[in-house]
């Protein structure tokens, strides 16, 4: 997502309102899904704001109202292509918000990336939250992202302090302008590299590392280790360093089954063992991103599960 000037945060709030008056929504999927459609052959000109702002699909001038283009172009988020115009933002729904972040496609190394599991990250946050008894009184979403998780709990948690981390730029102004949009004056954007930049102990950290092993190196998308669990690890020894007392981490990742066997479930869990953390470990889904099994980096995959783990510090 490109970098404009500080005095178009407020002119992206306004379009976002603009669009959500509207009656968009729009569920982004994974840029495979969304390469299959966008090749049919009547998906070459958007036809509506779902497709522009969604699907990332060009357009002409008639299909837009003047106020729309206008604000467009106040938020610095339209670009002249031959024929037309087109959107550099994506706009998508969750949790009753609408969430900016990175047109499609995102190649861009500081890409702001959103997708199926962003939703499912959300998902588990606040289904733990629904659950938790204590309050949360400091939380933070570790590499953030767009910030839809550290959002969800901002609305559930008016009274805390959250904050988003992450250590691309580009992350942290989508996160700021999500938070606006959102109507939420409880988040702090925060860059750091985990947790390094930032002092203090937490009630609750959520995180959604990346956990591919990605040959471009994009930040949202290459986790690094020897399957793409080495952020992924790290997070759960930022938390067992960093858990106030009776805090809780909540980790949504992917984890590559390697001959029947889980090695971020045994790294994971003795981090948490030494530390004395009580887990909890489950599959959300046992078999997800198949079409990486294709790639050298998995040679011996059987599969990559996405997985929840949570850890609490004993109150």
């Amino acid at each position: 997502m490109r970098q404009e000037r500080p005095d178009t945060e407020g002119a992206l709030v306004a379009l976002i309102g603009s669009v959500r008056e509207t009656g968009y929504r729009f569920t982004t999927v994974t840029p495979a899904s969304h390469a299959r459609v966008n090749a049919r052959p009547d998906a070459l000109w958007a036809r509506d704001l779902r497709d522009i702002f969604g699907w990332s699909r060009p357009f002409r001038e008639a299909i837009v109202s003047p106020e729309m283009l206008a604000a467009m172009r106040r938020a610095g988020v339209v670009e002249p292509v031959e024929g037309g115009w087109r959107a550099t933002i994506r706009l998508s729904s969750l949790d009753g918000e609408l969430f900016l972040h990175t047109a499609y496609p995102p190649n861009a190394t500081d890409a702001v990336f959103f997708g199926p599991d962003t939703v499912r990250f959300v998902s588990a946050v606040t289904a733990f939250l629904a659950e938790r008894a204590a309050p949360v009184r400091r939380a933070v979403d570790l590499g953030a992202g767009s910030g839809a998780a550290g959002i969800a709990v901002a609305k559930r948690a008016r009274d805390a302090e959250v904050l988003l981390v992450d250590i691309n730029p580009a992350a942290l102004r989508a996160g700021r302008i999500n938070a606006r949009a959102a109507g939420v004056t409880n988040i702090v954007p925060r860059q750091s590299n985990l947790l390094r930049e930032v002092e203090g102990a937490f009630d609750l950290i959520v995180s959604n590392p990346p956990f591919m092993i990605d040959r471009g190196g994009r930040t949202y998308r290459h986790g690094g280790g020897a399957y793409g669990e080495g952020l992924s690890l790290a997070v759960v020894e930022a938390a067992a360093e960093r858990l106030a007392p009776g805090g809780s981490l909540v980790l949504f990742t992917g984890s590559v089954i390697v001959r029947g066997g889980d090695p971020f479930r045994e790294a994971a869990l003795a981090v948490c063992a030494r530390a004395g953390l009580r887990v909890a470990y489950r599959e959300f889904d046992p078999d997800a991103y198949g079409e990486e099994l294709d790639s050298p980096a998995y040679a011996e995959a059987d599969r990559i599960a996405l997985v929840v783990l949570t850890a609490t510090r004993p109150a």
